[in-house]
């Protein structure tokens, strides 16, 4: 079956055709580095980095775009909130410059530990002031733009597509009313219509951020930035956009607006939107205080469960966090970490003459590129995984002379799947999850070798209270014919 995925902007699952053979341009809006990241921008970020990771294994080049917003996204959707990036300087008392560069920091930092593919290019929108400028100019040369006392403002009325990818309608938004949450708003007179929105704003006197323009000093809009900065780097129109599917509208509905004003052509053939995470069935994020940061979840558990926790739920499926959830995440990802260091510690001994593996690897693995081929389906594809480990689980158990070739087969299967795809490295630093894996090893290695002195001179009490005592550290020892293997409880 074909790649298949969900575009927004259809409603419908469509076959994934790029518009140049062999080569895909994505971009997905990134973060407004305003705050540490939390686990609704993991969310959204290892799904996109999934879908770009199937996209290069499916041969295809992928040039992968995702910005920084440190200038012009303003609180609420009516172009009249204040800069969060000043906000945070306000609390902060530091240049918003430097609330820029320290958070951008932090968020590649959290990216990096969840095993996310850094972006081909991470354009920052302060950095992008001429093309966002030279954007305004062009539409108010059309006539789709206008001045007022120092802002450019893009006239929704002027442009009949706009509302195609959320399907609201100019009409609907006539009232003045904000339509993200139904609260009724003051519109500004300045403005010519209620819609419409800022693509620049006269930055006053105590406005720190602020560039010279053909209409006074003052700074960009929030939407301006993504079209022009994608339109930079991947052309007036691409494959693929990506983006919370909070930023439906108005982001990316102005987006569309602007760009294709600009420009007269389509301006993105696919648009994937990622769910929310939800906190007790209400959405996390910084506004409403319920967020957890990626940096308090990584003190509670591995980046790579908070990372298998994400993967359990599909991208456009909201994903309801609990201690207890990523907890049975983190269970889950042991298991399949367990098989594979028994598989891996098989292979270290097993002969090239052998039994073969029973299991069907080729179907596995098509049943795997099925669900991915499915609108990305990594739910799906996670459970292959567990099925596949309960094979081979039973086998390990029931046949000890299973060749070197199977063993190897089966490992390579679970590299490419596991590994190339999702981005998980079951198995590798496995018991610990720390740098001092290989000293933990050693030690345990040393308590199984005494145990094991122990039990041949018939002094069981003291080798069960050895094994019980790892136990209770959350140590679990196999005995088994081969000798004794370890695990995490």
């Amino acid at each position: 079956m074909p790649l298949q995925l969900y575009n927004t902007l259809s409603r419908q699952k469509e076959e994934f055709k790029p518009l140049h053979e062999g080569y895909v341009g994505m971009y997905v809006c990134g973060p407004t580095v305003y705050g540490h990241s939390h686990l609704g921008h993991a969310k959204s970020y290892v799904s996109f980095d999934v879908i770009v990771r199937y996209l290069r294994y499916c041969g295809y080049k992928v040039l992968y775009v995702q910005n920084i917003t440190d200038v012009g996204h303003l609180l609420g959707d009516t172009d009249e909130g204040e800069d969060r990036l000043l906000k945070a300087s306000r609390l902060e008392q530091k240049h918003p410059m430097e609330i820029a560069e320290f958070y951008t920091r932090s968020y590649f930092e959290d990216m990096d530990a969840l095993n996310l593919l850094r972006p081909d290019i991470s354009p920052r929108a302060s950095g992008h002031i001429v093309e966002q400028i030279e954007m305004a100019k062009e539409l108010i040369a059309k006539g789709l733009a206008y001045e007022a006392n120092g802002s450019v403002y893009f006239d929704v009325q002027k442009f009949h597509g706009y509302g195609k990818l959320s399907g609201r309608t100019v009409d609907e938004l006539e009232s003045g009313l904000r339509p993200r949450r139904g609260a009724r708003v003051e519109v500004k007179s300045e403005k010519r219509h209620p819609a419409d929105f800022a693509l620049w704003k006269k930055a006053e006197p105590e406005h720190i951020m602020r560039w010279q323009s053909p209409w006074g000093v003052g700074f960009p809009g929030w939407h301006i930035e993504c079209s022009a900065m994608s339109m930079k780097y991947l052309g007036e129109s691409f494959d693929i956009h990506g983006g919370g599917l909070e930023n439906q509208f108005p982001h990316h509905e102005c987006e569309i607006a602007q760009s294709e004003a600009a420009t007269g052509k389509q301006f993105v053939k696919y648009w994937l939107h990622n769910n929310m995470v939800t906190v007790n069935a209400q959405k996390m994020g910084k506004s409403l205080g319920n967020f957890t940061t990626l940096k308090d979840a990584f003190k509670k558990w591995k980046p790579e469960v908070i990372r298998f926790f994400i993967l359990q739920s599909h991208y456009r499926s909201t994903l309801d966090f609990s201690d207890e959830a990523v907890d049975a995440a983190g269970k889950g990802l042991e298991k399949l970490s367990n098989t594979i260091r028994n598989l891996r510690e098989r292979i270290k001994t097993a002969k090239p003459e052998g039994n073969a593996v029973k299991t069907d690897l080729a179907k596995c693995k098509a049943d795997f590129l099925a669900a991915m081929d499915d609108d990305f389906n990594t739910p799906q594809a996670v459970a292959v995984l567990f099925d596949l480990s309960r094979d081979v689980n039973q086998q390990l158990a029931t046949d000890s002379s299973l060749s070197l070739g199977s063993l190897q087969a089966i490992d390579e299967l679970y590299k490419e799947l596991a590994g190339t795809i999702l981005g998980l490295t079951l198995g590798d630093d496995a018991h610990s999850g720390s740098p001092d894996a290989n000293v933990v090893d050693g030690l345990i290695s040393l308590i199984i070798d005494v145990r094991n002195d122990v039990r041949s001179q018939k002094m069981y009490a003291l080798s069960d209270k050895i094994r019980d005592s790892l136990k209770a550290a959350g140590i679990v020892l196999e005995d088994k014919k081969d000798g004794t293997s370890w695990r995490k409880a």
